[in-house]
Order: structure tokens, then sequence, then C-alpha cells
């Protein structure tokens, strides 16, 4: 119980400290990701695409701004919040998606045969497989946990203030982190439940990661600035002060 206190007191403060609207971005990274996970954007033999990689790389420029100026811990903590909001709107929607009601969408079908198939479309996507919110939940915490940690032990050894320090501890801790979040989810739910072979696992565990590794590369300096400005404004002083 004193642990639970202690932990719940740091949240306090953490939250109180970091600033709400990276909060507010992260989570609501982490909850669209997971939503446009549905709809495939490419597919071949040995790669497959999910529109999810168009914003996976926004949840880790926002742990990359978190290590920078509050730490490992208060990253992996922000992430686990995410992560629990996440999973709170995908048992709504799931809850939702039982009721008997129809979609918008299904009053534009062009004949109630096609209506049905639509609405059932529709409530299957929203409701989501329980194996692939389980596998989604546990690659994000796992990646979440080694991105954090890589990037603060990286940052101790290269960042020296500058741009080229902040670059080199995102990008190297970006590239490990998400190379395993692909691979974690890949391996519980893609080679599981869809077949996939070891070969597809990690191809796609690697050229996703480059992927989202360019587009955290092309909005970096965002990230540099935002996580500079904290340090000369003083934010989160509260929390670093209980460090």
């Amino acid at each position: 119980m004193e642990f639970l206190k202690r932990e719940l007191k740091d949240y306090k403060v953490l939250l109180r400290s970091v600033p709400s609207m990276v909060t507010a971005i992260f989570i609501l990274s982490v909850v669209c990701m997971n939503l446009l996970a549905n709809k495939e954007l490419y597919n071949s033999k040995y790669l497959c695409l999910d529109c999810g990689l168009a914003l996976s790389w926004v949840s880790f420029l926002c742990m990359d701004c978190i290590c920078k100026r509050f730490g490992a811990k208060a990253s992996i903590k922000i992430s686990i919040l995410a992560l629990s909001v996440n999973v709170i709107t995908v048992l709504i929607f799931k809850l939702l998606t039982m009721t008997p009601g129809h979609w918008a969408a299904y009053y534009s079908a062009s004949d109630p045969a096609t209506a049905e198939l639509i609405n059932d479309g529709l409530n299957a996507t929203f409701g989501g497989a329980w194996y692939v919110v389980l596998g989604s939940a546990t690659a994000m915490l796992v990646s979440s946990i080694v991105n954090s940690i890589s990037n603060v032990v990286i940052g101790r050894i290269a960042d020296n203030g500058s741009y080229r320090g902040f670059a080199t501890r995102s990008f190297i801790s970006t590239a490990i982190g998400q190379f395993v979040d692909n691979l974690v989810f890949s391996s519980l739910v893609s080679h599981v439940f869809f077949g996939w072979t070891w070969p597809q696992v990690l191809l796609c565990a690697f050229t996703n990661m480059l992927l989202e590794l360019l587009a955290e590369a092309i909005f970096s300096p965002i990230g540099y600035k935002v996580s500079k400005d904290w340090e000369s404004d003083g934010v989160g002083e509260g929390y670093l002060n209980t460090l």
C-alpha cells in the first residue's frame, strides 16, 4: 500500500509537470494509431504496412522529449497512462458496438444486405479483436520501456545539449524501440493468428522500423525545440526536484 501511495503521488506531480498538450498528443496518437492499424496500407508476400504507421512515430517523439527533460521513469509512466487510456477506449468501443443501433454508413447503402455487411464491418473494426488489443498493448509496454531506457543511456554518453546530441539519442533509441514494438506485435499476433513466417515477421519489423524512423527524423527538430524550450522555461521543476 505504501508503494502504491508513493507511485500515485509521483503520478500526480508528473502529470502536473509534463505539459498537458504533449500528454494529450501522446495519448491521442496511441489511440488513433491502434484504430488506424485496422486498415491495410500495403501488402505483399514479405511486407505488410498498416495505416497506424502514419502516427506511430508521434508517440516515440513524445517519449524522446519527455526522456530528455524528465528521464526514463517519467516517459515510461506517461506511456503506461496512454496505454491504459487506449485499453479503456477499446473496451468502451467494444461495448457500444454490441448495441443494436446502426452506423451512419448503414443508411447510405444501396440495399439492406449491403447495409448489414457495412454495419457488421464497422462494428468489427471499432470493437477490435482481443488478441490484437492484447498484442498491441504488450508491444507498446515493452517498446516504451526499451526506448526510454536506451534513450537516457545513450543521452548520458552522446548528448551535449546540441541538436546532434538529441538526434543521436532519439534516432538510436527509436530504431531499437520501434523494432522491438513491431517484432513483439508481429510475433504475438501476425505469426500466431495470421500465419506469418518468421522471415516475414523479421522483415516486417525491420522495414516498419525504417519507415517510422524516417518520419521521426523529419520531425525531430520540433522535438528538440520543444525540449530546449522546456529547459529554458524551467518546465517540470516540481517533478525534477522530487527525484
